[in-house]
């Protein structure tokens, strides 16, 4: 039931911020519904812009799901630019949903997709804005329940204080389940009359105690050693589980609905293309890779279903480029097959397809052949690391055989640019380690010139590693800023080919990134402080202001590198343990040791002036 009052003051407001068209709702294919016609509602906050909110797959895939069920209205709501926050709060106007401009707290459920830890700072914004109480603590039973999943949520101390309940693993059937059970819970609480926030807790209670895959913080007390290490998380009651497992699709995703009506944006996106997810998981184990551990096991889609599904959503879009998304399509076990239908289908329609994450193989040398008609205007790689012993380290097992010749066949076929994906400050790094990814750049440059008479375009982007959690290298210290700053400097001089460039992640954002990716539930306070003192939407580089987040944390006294650089002991309780993951501790431990020994191989193996550089 659209809120008329609301609307009309909004539209009021607009022209008075940039791209307005991102708040007002009524895209295509977005769906409306009388909310006196459904039992419960929903909103899917995604936090940060509307830009990068709609260029989710997640985001599309829920809003599918729970609106194809009629007894669910499903809508959306963004984080507000920093031009129509302020607009907002002076003119008392909540955050509301696209479709209908309801305020955030007149939903009876509220969930967030945490994609990256950077955007924390715009949980709370929308929380605040929505009209929630931002902290769960002071929530009743008329309050929504407020839900959080994706990769953030495998380490959901930060958040812990502000989100009731954390939904771990696969959401396509644990949404409608959680969605279920709460306004079941909330009728009866309504029914007897008691709208209290001892109610509501006892109500999540029977949220986490019905399921392992539901962790609700509330229940669960962190106790800490003398030294500030984590000695246990304690259960405050028996009937919640006391270790949290992944809720796993385990049959062929053919069996979960693609959207295949998905909603348009109205302003252009990063990622302005119709996406096809064709596998989940990864058949590889890359030590450093937090996705392929928490996304297992392995599960496709047939060719037929992908195919059909891409031209239903084309056809219900008229959007011009498909995506076939997985992260590693190329291992895709029917590729092949794949990609000629889908260059069968598509081509006569003038579609284009882009393949992102594709994997350094052999297969990688007939594919620019195989795939002619598809978009040529760049090659995406991620070889990660330049030299093979660092590649065995880091179990990513690829050669540079393979990717150079791979380039060579792409600029045959009308590539004009590549860009590599690299790391920097991985355990053990060292100064052969930085050469190799300039020399493997200006290699491919040179291979483009040798092809097309003239050097390619290859930008390096390089990323600065954070030690994840539930990954083999969750106990090793991420690097210190100085190094990577070094490093940084380092590469950019080394560069002597004009055509290369080296893109180096904000360290900044890098450093801020590996406290609120690796720290306990005491940084919440950080977290709460930094949003009060005024950061927003901190993965922009024009919004960010890293030295509030820094005065922050030296003025809470909090040890910085005791959470972000400190090599962790194998035997040390980490403050994720009790959310476990495929294959649990033991093989990450076996893991971390094997890389060790490795480690230790790779440092005699080279002269003393190359070792050190990276600790």
């Amino acid at each position: 039931m659209l809120n008329v009052d609301l609307k009309e003051a909004v539209f009021r407001l607009l022209p008075q911020v940039g791209t307005p068209a991102q708040y007002i709702g009524g895209e295509l294919n977005s769906i409306v519904k009388d909310h006196r016609q459904v039992r419960g509602k929903l909103c899917l906050a995604f936090p940060d812009t509307y830009q990068l909110g709609m260029s989710h797959h997640g985001m599309q895939v829920l809003y599918s799901i729970m609106n194809s069920d009629p007894q669910w209205a499903c809508e959306r709501a963004f984080t507000p630019w920093v031009d129509w926050e302020p607009r907002l709060r002076s003119h008392k106007l909540p955050l509301y949903s696209l479709e209908t401009f309801t305020p955030l707290s007149a939903f009876d459920l509220v969930g967030f997709s945490l994609q990256y830890e950077v955007s924390y700072t715009n949980v709370l914004t929308m929380l605040d804005l929505g009209g929630i109480p931002v902290w769960n603590r002071d929530r009743s039973v008329l309050d929504p329940l407020v839900i959080a999943g994706g990769p953030g949520a495998q380490n959901p101390e930060l958040l812990a204080p502000f989100v009731d309940v954390f939904i771990i693993g696969d959401g396509e059937e644990s949404l409608p389940w959680v969605m279920n059970l709460w306004v079941t819970l909330k009728e009866k609480a309504i029914r007897d009359g008691d709208l209290s926030p001892s109610r509501r807790l006892e109500m999540l209670a029977e949220v986490a105690g019905s399921t392992t895959w539901a962790y609700a913080p509330t229940f669960y007390e962190p106790e800490y050693h003398r030294d500030g290490t984590l000695a246990a998380m304690h259960r405050t009651r028996s009937d919640v589980p006391k270790e949290i497992t992944s809720c796993t699709i385990t049959q062929d995703l053919d069996a979960i609905p693609l959207p295949v009506r998905p909603v348009v944006p109205f302003v252009q996106t990063p990622h302005d293309r119709i996406a096809i997810e064709i596998m989940r998981g990864c058949p590889h184990q890359c030590r450093f890779c937090q996705s392929t551990v928490i996304k297992r096991p392995l599960r496709l889609r047939s060719v037929e279903t992908i195919v059909q599904s891409a031209l239903e959503s084309y056809r219900n879009t008229g959007t011009n480029e498909i995506s076939l998304l997985s992260l590693s399509s190329s291992d895709y076990p029917h590729f092949e097959q794949l990609v000629k239908r889908m260059h069968e289908v598509f081509h006569p329609l003038g579609v284009n397809v882009s393949l992102p994450s594709l994997r350094i193989n052999h297969q990688l040398r007939s594919l620019p052949g195989l795939i002619k008609g598809i978009r040529k205007a760049g090659l995406t790689l991620a070889p990660e690391v330049a030299r093979d012993d660092m590649r065995e380290q880091i179990r990513k097992k690829i050669k540079n055989d393979d990717l150079f010749e791979g380039c060579r066949e792409a600029f045959k076929n009308g590539w004009q640019k590549v860009k590599l994906y690299y790391l920097c400050g991985l355990p053990g790094e060292r100064t052969v380690d930085l050469d190799g990814i300039v020399e493997v750049s200006e290699t491919i440059a040179r291979i483009g010139r040798e092809v097309r008479g003239k050097s390619a375009d290859v930008t390096a982007s390089v990323s600065n590693f954070i030690p994840k959690p539930h990954t083999p290298y969750q106990w090793n210290g991420m690097q210190t800023r100085e190094y990577f700053e070094y490093a940084g400097q380092y590469l950019r001089n080394k560069v002597k080919t004009r055509s290369v460039t080296i893109k180096q992640h904000d360290v900044d954002t890098s450093m801020l990134e590996g406290l609120l990716t690796r720290g306990d539930r005491r940084i919440a306070m950080v977290l709460h402080e930094a949003w009060r003192r005024g950061a927003r939407l901190d993965a922009w580089r024009e919004c960010f202001q890293p030295k509030l987040w820094w005065q922050t944390v030296k003025d809470l006294g909090i040890d910085y590198s005791f959470y972000v650089n400190r090599q962790r002991p194998i035997t040390e309780v980490l403050p994720w343990d009790h959310v476990n993951v495929k294959k649990g501790r033991a093989y990450l431990e076996k893991e971390q040791e094997r890389s060790v020994v490795q480690l230790t191989v790779m440092a005699e193996a080279v002269g003393p002036e190359s070792k050190g550089c990276g600790g």
